[in-house]
């Protein structure tokens, strides 16, 4: 599946919110193995903790199907995505 650069832009925002959703909950919840956490927010966190997960196995693997079409090396393009996703436009600053 051939993804644009903007694709991958959105991608890597999209894990990057997923994974601050997992870090606002460990804070708010205390850390999984020390806290004992209720049902809900047991749930709750498993479910964010998934989602982060999914989300940052789909990016690394567009990244590398990226790098792979482009002829660029998997490191550039990351480098690339990862700068371009922190800032607000998208592009290079």
């Amino acid at each position: 599946m051939a993804h644009t650069f903007e694709e991958l832009v959105q991608k890597q925002r999209a894990a990057t919110a997923a994974h601050a959703t997992v870090e606002e909950l460990r804070e708010a919840y205390g850390p999984p193995a020390e806290r004992g956490m209720t049902g809900a927010q047991s749930g709750t966190y498993e479910t964010a903790l998934r989602a982060w997960r999914d989300l940052a196995r789909d990016v690394q693997t567009a990244v590398s199907e990226y790098a792979r079409e482009s002829g660029r090396t998997r490191a550039e393009v990351e480098a690339d995505v990862e700068r371009a996703a922190g800032s607000p436009s998208g592009e290079d600053t």
